[in-house]
């Protein structure tokens, strides 16, 4: 997820037409955001699985506050929470256990 991607999702108007891919990534870029704030201020977690368990809760933040700002359904909800969790695992993986 790039940075123009997640532009694109928060500029989008209300009740737009998007997939569950780009909030999952928006989420999940989000997240990462989220996490790297959170570890400045707290430290490193003590393990790996608390690591993932903070990208886990701030994705699904995101995307609660993107489907709630954006009027999408339940489905698009489900999609993007499945999305953005397939994105932070690949995003964490990448960043933090190489």
């Amino acid at each position: 997820m790039s940075q123009a991607q997640y532009d694109e999702v928060i500029n989008a108007p209300h009740k737009a037409t998007l997939s569950h891919e780009l909030l999952g990534g928006a989420a999940a870029f989000e997240a990462v955001k989220a996490y790297e704030d959170h570890q400045a201020k707290n430290g490193k977690p003590d393990s790996h699985a608390l690591a993932k368990e903070l990208f886990a809760a701030f994705a699904g933040a995101a995307v609660d506050r993107l489907i709630e700002t954006k009027g999408l359904d339940a489905v698009d909800s489900y999609k993007a929470k499945q999305h953005a969790k397939q994105e932070t695992e690949r995003l964490y993986a990448e960043r933090y256990e190489n």
